[in-house]
């Protein structure tokens, strides 16, 4: 095996966390509600978000607008209290399975995902 497949191997079926960051040092993470399996919300962690998710059980992103570190809920006070990170095999998503203290989207909804495409319309639902 060349180094390359080694280091796929390990990543893939290894035991140890090794985030495969894209160019940009980012992940993509898709949140989702611990008790209902609803998705909440997709959002970019860099190294240091994925560490202070780890650390405080709280939600960290890297803000790619802001250009920072910022955790969820920082203006809102609705947070996302981590219960769970599942690792895709390639070690380059996360799933975060979260409980939110009030609305997961800055709209106030619920989740992010309130819309539905039908045609070329964008309907609410829920």
């Amino acid at each position: 095996m060349s180094g390359n497949e080694t280091e796929r191997g390990d990543r893939e079926r290894g035991g140890n966390f090794d985030p495969k960051f894209d160019s940009a040092g980012l992940l993509t993470a898709v949140v989702q509600h611990a008790d209902t399996g609803e998705v909440l919300m997709v959002a970019f962690m860099d190294r240091e978000a994925v560490d202070k998710t780890r650390e405080t059980g709280l939600a960290h992103f890297h803000s790619r607008s802001r250009g920072r570190l910022w955790i969820k809920g920082e203006s809102s006070g609705h947070v996302l209290r981590v219960r769970q990170i599942l690792v895709d095999c390639d070690q380059d998503a996360l799933l975060v399975k979260a409980l939110p203290e009030g609305p997961a989207c800055h709209t106030g909804a619920r989740s992010c995902f309130y819309r539905a495409l039908e045609g070329d319309e964008l309907q609410r639902i829920g």
